[in-house]
This record gives structure tokens, C-alpha cells and sequence, in this order.
């Protein structure tokens, strides 16, 4: 069955005048008294324009028309065949060889099969707005681009097709309504399991793609050398807080600042300034008492030292007479000799 749109020639779209002038237009060419060499074509096309604008003419009976038109062009009972690609047969790496451009090639081959994707929802959106799938040179934002779309896809196919029950078979409203729910069940179905053969399929090809892989590495490196600026940065403003820190330390009163003003306005208090004294009279004091003792030492080991120098005199002088008195004895004995 052909679509009423189609049989006009006008959009869906078209007000009221822009149907009427196309009927009109069409009635003339095809009426069976203008074509008396083929009057049985010319009648069956009359026909379908008649029909076309009674229904379009009639505001209630075109609203029902496009609601249910997918249903009514490609129910169960129509002619129409989903020729649906096989996508299974891409998820394998034998499909291609190796990562070119070529005929046989990784990219070669994906973009006609995403081309072909693209192409079977054409009848229901416009397959220029979906992104394709380049070559080995395309830039990464084109690919980012591509596989933002992808992997989340979602046919636009309607699935009217597989309807078990036809609408026109309702005896009433009910039993339409009825038929409707149960035809969406298996139409929802339908768009569920091709949704996800779709996506696992971009995303077998996403893991296999030189480009992405490529940009993952690139992004590694640049996080690598983001995390050890980072680092030195963190290091530098530690040594820097600790710098500041010190510089905001107060010895005498034992505290911290957070800021050299507050410091600044510490160090002009009365508290502040009786806690420098008092650290400057200990600091004094045990000055004193190390100057003290280092003067004690020195004497003591001056004593001691002049004490070895008599001893060591003594000494030297026993053995002196101790000498004396052999040479005397040994010159006696040369006498006697």
C-alpha cells in the first residue's frame, strides 16, 4: 500500500490548501477520460488520489491516519520485508585484514557496515545527522563524536511489521485498545534486542580501533605528567606552609599565627613582651651557669696539670742522683784497677 503523502505528493506537513491544490492537480491527470488509451491505469490511479484526499481532507480521519501510519503502510498484512543486517558476522576480527583503509581493511569494512545502520533508519530520520565512522586518519573529536552516538543507539525503526494482530480486525474500542498494547509488547521487544546487538557490536569495534587506542595512551601520558606537577606543586607549598609556619612561631609565648598581621600584632603586646624578658634573663642565666663551669674546669685542669709538671720534676731529679751515684762508684773502681 502506498502512503497518502506519497500519493499527493506533498509532505506531512501540508495545510489544508496544499492538499486540495495537489488533489485537484492529480484528479485532472489521472481522470479515465483524459487517458482513453490506458483507461484501467489511469482509473486505479484515480482511485488511490481519491481515497488519499478523502482521508487527508478530513481533519479526525488524518489525525488517525498518522498515528497509526507505520502500521497501516507496514503491518503484518503489507508486503513490507525488514531487511535487517546480519550484524553477528562482524564480531569476529576475521571479517577484516589488519588496520587499514583498503577494501579489506578494519576500517573499510566497519564504515559500510555503520553505512548500512545509518541507511536502514533513513526512513525515519534524516541519515546525514548521524555521525559516520571515518577512516585511520579522521580526527579524534569525529570519532568521539561517532561512538557518543553509537553507543547509545537506538533504532528508529517502528517494528509495525511484526504486529500479530491487525487493528483493522477491532470490532470496537476496547478490543483496538487491546490490540494496540499487545502489538507494542512485541514491538518493544523487537527494538530492545536490536538496540543491543548494535551497541555490543560498536563496542567489540571501539576496543579494536587504533584511534581510540591511540587517545587512551595520550591521555595516560598527559594524566602522568599532570600527577607529578601536582606532586612537585604539593611539595613546594608544604615547604612553603612550614617556611610560613616558622616564620609565624612565637618561641617566647609558645604559639602559631595564621597570619603575619595577627603576629605582627602580637608581638607588640604587653603578654609578649614580659615572656621575651623572661626567656632572656633564663637564656642569661644559663649562660652564666655554663661560663661558670667551663672557668671550674679550666682551673682544675691547670692544677692538675702544674701537679704532673712537680711530679715529673721530682722524678727526673731521683733519676739524676740514682745516675750520679753509678758514675761515681765506676770511677772509684777504675781507681782501685
Amino acid at each position: 500500500m502506498k502512503c497518502h503523502y506519497e500519493v499527493l505528493d506533498i509532505s506531512r506537513e501540508a495545510d489544508d490548501n496544499e492538499i486540495k491544490t495537489a488533489y485537484r492537480k492529480l484528479a485532472l491527470k489521472w481522470h479515465p477520460d483524459k487517458n482513453l488509451e490506458n483507461t484501467e491505469y489511469a482509473k486505479e490511479q484515480f482511485q488511490l488520489v481519491q481515497q488519499a484526499y478523502e482521508v487527508l481532507s478530513d481533519r479526525q480521519e488524518r489525525a488517525w491516519y498518522d498515528k497509526h501510519r507505520e502500521q497501516i503502510l507496514r503491518g503484518s498484512d503489507s508486503e513490507y520485508k525488514d531487511n535487517n543486517l546480519d550484524v553477528f558476522q562482524y564480531f569476529t576480527t576475521t571479517c577484516f585484514k589488519g588496520y587499514g583503509d583498503d577494501e579489506k581493511g578494519f576500517y573499510h569494512i566497519y564504515s559500510k557496515v555503520f553505512e548500512q545502520l545509518a541507511k536502514e533508519d533513513s526512513d525515519y530520520v534524516d541519515a546525514s545527522s548521524i555521525p559516520i565512522f571515518g577512516n585511520s586518519k579522521s580526527d579524534y573529536e569525529d570519532v568521539a563524536q561517532f561512538y557518543d552516538y553509537w553507543m547509545s543507539y537506538s533504532t528508529k525503526k517502528s517494528y509495525v511489521w511484526l504486529d500479530p494482530h491487525n487493528i483493522k480486525d477491532a470490532p470496537n474500542r476496547k478490543i483496538f485498545k487491546l490490540i494496540e498494547k499487545e502489538n507494542d509488547k512485541i514491538r518493544q521487544k523487537a527494538k530492545r534486542e536490536r538496540n543491543e546487538e548494535v551497541r555490543n557490536l560498536v563496542a567489540f569495534v571501539r576496543k579494536r580501533d587504533k584511534r581510540v587506542q591511540a587517545h587512551i595512551k595520550e591521555l595516560e601520558e598527559k594524566k602522568s605528567l599532570t600527577e607529578k606537577s601536582r606532586r612537585k606543586s604539593q611539595i613546594r607549598k608544604e615547604d612553603s606552609d612550614t617556611e610560613e609556619l616558622n616564620n609565624l612561631y612565637c618561641v617566647a609565648c609558645n604559639k602559631i599565627f595564621k597570619t603575619p598581621k595577627a603576629f605582627k600584632n602580637h608581638e607588640s603586646s604587653k603578654k609578649h613582651r614580659e615572656n621575651v624578658a623572661n626567656l632572656r634573663e633564663v637564656m642569661l642565666s644559663e649562660d652564666l651557669d655554663e661560663d661558670l663551669y667551663n672557668s671550674d674546669e679550666q682551673e682544675h685542669c691547670t692544677s692538675d696539670s702544674n701537679n704532673s709538671l712537680e711530679n715529673g720534676t721530682e722524678i727526673d731529679n731521683e733519676i739524676d742522683e740514682l745516675l750520679t751515684e753509678k758514675e761515681t762508684i765506676h770511677e772509684k773502681r777504675h781507681i782501685i784497677q
